[in-house]
């Protein structure tokens, strides 16, 4: 009952801002190339940001497309 009243919520809200998901993954795709340049630890070399950034971006475009 709670989950599909938050499914329900976060459904509402982002079929407003169909674009919100797609510009975080891009931003996160930059993050991740800055911090590659400036730093060579862990976050540069396991790419999180990179990976994190793609699969929001995918999944928001498929739920702008689903939309």
């Amino acid at each position: 009952m709670a989950l599909s009243k938050i499914l329900d919520k976060l459904s509402n809200f982002f079929a407003a801002k169909k674009g919100l998901l797609p510009i975080i993954g891009i931003c996160l795709v930059l993050i991740n190339f800055v911090i590659s340049q400036i730093s060579s630890g862990w976050w540069a070399q396991s790419d999180i940001f990179l990976h994190f950034g793609i699969i929001i971006a995918i999944f928001g475009f498929m739920l702008a497309w689903a939309l």
